[in-house]
């Protein structure tokens, strides 16, 4: 069976159903990630990344052959909304915040591009990333270290903890250095899948709620690491299940603290087009138009929200392996898009990633946020800009102490803070300084 898109290079064919199982593969360890850090259904975030891809293939005409999936820019604001408002809340500041794209994608249509560089200069969204990748770092070692994100409590001995999340980590770095091919794609996936194993080693991994109870570490002389008994989540867990939906619930203080969240992943997505588009060769800011490729993101992301998954955003993993297999066929992404749908109806998948104890999480989160913490930073240094200005000091300066800070305003039953009042102060700050001479 072979269908074409007119004015395309969209053929799609059976033969290339395993060229997109392949790309879902690179895809998966990332994609899986982020809803096992923030809480959400894994199974969920397969089924919305193959539904949001499909919709960015249905707006963008099938001309762009990208992989959309859960975008590590809002772990932050979902480990604080599900926290503070509940997953159905968080949900509603997560569409929101896809509408927000598609709010861009207007004045794009209107303006030009040109108007985002005007309104979020580097200057703005450099710092923005910078906190979004700070604000976490405590959870990833407090992960790291065998505790709760928060730290209130202890899962994992600190030292048995700390070796686990090093293997991990050591494992995700010299893949992505040393490793050749496909596996140089997957750093992620081959991270927690070492971790994992080393945490069977240990003795850590175990099938059963006790396994990761909580202890008092001023007893651990006393502490016998849990045994494997028993796989019995993953054994009563059926094999077709329908992934958990959760459906948003109105909230104002969850839109406005998260919403801000999304101008830097927006401006992102600029990086990320004219980024395939240097691999196949092609102008996607012209054809399809960012003004579409943009629309596309938004959509998805307020589907994949209202469904109760973490917002979408291009990958580039998955970009590397269409650079390295030269298939520009975005009819791939289609089959990966299908592959992601079916799995996320595989109901052990989810059971098992559960499994995953906290030091191999906290392992990959240090180099995680880390990386998140330099793309921000690269941000300010590629733009050139002079940032000993006094214009340019006080934007950063702000941003970054009021969101690392944890700066908060309230006025009534309105709240907004760190991430999302850092990323509005900034945004104001641009609009109201005087350009300097």
């Amino acid at each position: 069976m072979s269908v074409e898109m007119p004015n395309s290079d969209y053929r799609f064919r059976l033969s290339d159903s395993l060229l997109g199982a392949q790309m879902l593969f690179v895809a998966f360890g990332a994609l899986v990630l982020v809803p096992i850090l923030t809480g959400l259904d894994p199974n969920v975030a397969l089924f919305t990344a193959g539904a949001g891809t499909l919709v960015f293939q249905i707006i963008t005409g099938g001309k762009v052959p990208v992989f959309l999936a859960s975008s590590f820019a809002f772990i932050a604001p979902i480990i604080y909304g599900v926290q503070t408002w509940g997953v159905p809340a968080t949900m509603c500041g997560l569409t929101a915040a896809g509408l927000l794209y598609v709010v861009l994608s207007i004045f794009i249509r209107i303006f030009g591009s040109d108007i985002l560089h005007r309104i979020l200069p580097p200057v703005v969204t450099g710092p923005v990333i910078m906190v979004i990748g700070l604000v976490l770092a405590p959870v990833a070692v407090h992960m790291a270290m065998g505790r709760t994100g928060d730290g209130t409590a202890w899962l994992v001995p600190e030292k048995t903890a700390m070796i686990i999340a090093g293997v991990a980590l050591v494992t995700t770095v010299l893949t992505s250095l040393l490793g050749k091919g496909w596996l140089k794609l997957i750093p992620i996936l081959c991270g927690i899948c070492v971790g994992y194993l080393a945490s069977l080693f240990l003795d850590i991994v175990g099938f059963t709620a006790a396994t990761q109870a909580s202890f008092d570490p001023g007893a651990l002389q006393n502490w016998t690491a849990p045994t494997l008994i028993t796989m019995t989540p993953v054994a009563e867990k059926a094999w077709l299940a329908m992934p958990s939906f959760v459906f948003p619930e109105w909230s104002w203080q969850a839109i406005f603290f998260i919403v801000p969240v999304a101008i830097a992943p927006a401006i992102e997505h600029f990086g990320d087009v004219l980024a395939v588009g240097s691999i196949t060769g092609k102008d996607y800011l012209k054809d399809p138009g960012i003004k579409s490729t943009m629309l596309g993101d938004g959509i998805a992301t307020s589907l994949a929200s209202f469904l109760g998954g973490p917002p979408n955003t291009t990958y580039s993993e998955v970009s590397g392996a269409v650079a390295l297999t030269k298939a520009f066929n975005p009819a791939i992404m289609t089959w990966a898009a299908l592959c992601a749908i079916l799995l996320s109806f595989v109901g052990k998948i989810g059971a098992l990633l559960a499994t995953i104890p906290v030091p191999v999480m906290g392992g990959i989160m240090i180099l995680l946020f880390g990386m998140i913490t330099v793309v921000g930073i690269n941000t300010l240094v590629r733009s050139g800009k002079d940032l000993t200005t006094p214009r340019n000091l006080i934007i950063v300066a702000v941003i970054l102490v009021c969101g690392i800070g944890g700066m908060k305003f309230t006025a009534g039953n309105f709240a907004i803070e760190k991430i999302g009042l850092a990323g509005i102060l900034g945004l104001l700050l641009n609009l109201v300084l005087p350009q300097e001479r």
